[in-house]
């Protein structure tokens, strides 16, 4: 993971109102495996900007990985 990847939480973390499945963005990273990220709405308002580790995200893709195309 690095600056600026869009990710997904893995878990739910209700005590700071966030669930498995909302979507952020990477703005920092304070040491291997801990990053600041920030959780927008459509608008690009943000609701929330939080402290995880890689544990409790996942990188979204928007285009295949590793150079295969499936084609239909």
């Amino acid at each position: 993971m690095k600056l600026l990847d869009v990710v997904a939480l893995t878990e739910d973390l209700p005590k700071l109102g966030l669930y498995r499945g909302q979507v952020g963005t990477i703005v920092d990273e304070y040491e291997h495996e801990v990053f600041e990220v920030e959780f927008s709405d459509l608008t690009g308002k943000a609701y929330a900007v939080e402290t995880l580790n890689t544990s409790q995200l996942m990188v979204l893709y928007h285009q295949p990985i590793g150079g295969k195309t499936l084609l239909v």
